[in-house]
């Protein structure tokens, strides 16, 4: 065995494996096209939907089955918990165990309470255009719904101080 694994090798899962890489291979480019479609389909639908909305990264040299935003007075972790039926994560992958600000996120240029109130969105392989038009949806109304919720409570603070 030489210092490797002992035992016989997975030879089923090792050309599983192989054919596996081939499909990806082939279609890779498709898929990477297809996938930055329903990227920028969900960004059009929350920028076009939503005032102060800012995309985070490069707008053209980006991952096609990411993306990440951020909602002007908006906490993340409060968006994240309003939408239990999302699969949307807070913040970037990097820090996604903490409770610290992304530091790929700062490194771009966010403040630390931009980058906690940001949003990223994972679009892969089995994902629709349904889909994607009913995250925006949901998106887009609990965004508005906890902006109005903090400018209400804004207007009480007001109108208790004086």
């Amino acid at each position: 065995e030489r210092g490797m694994r002992s035992g016989t090798l997975n030879v089923p899962g090792i050309v599983g494996f192989g054919r596996a890489c081939e499909i990806a291979r082939e279609t890779r480019a498709a898929e990477a096209a297809r996938l930055a479609a329903l990227r920028d389909r969900l960004e059009a639908a929350l920028v076009g939907s939503l005032d102060g909305v800012r995309v985070h990264g490069d707008p053209q040299r980006r991952h096609p089955g990411n993306l990440n935003v951020g909602f002007d007075g908006i906490d993340g972790e409060s968006l994240l918990l309003a939408l239990p039926d999302i699969a949307v994560s807070s913040g970037s992958a990097c820090t996604s165990l903490t409770l610290e600000p992304s530091y790929v996120l700062r490194a771009i240029g966010l403040t630390d309470r931009q980058a906690q109130g940001s949003l990223r969105f994972g679009i892969g392989r089995f994902n629709t255009e349904a889909e994607i038009d009913r995250a925006a949806r949901r998106v887009v109304g609990e965004v508005r719904r906890l902006r109005a919720l903090a400018a209400g409570r804004r207007l009480a603070r007001r109108a208790a101080n004086g």
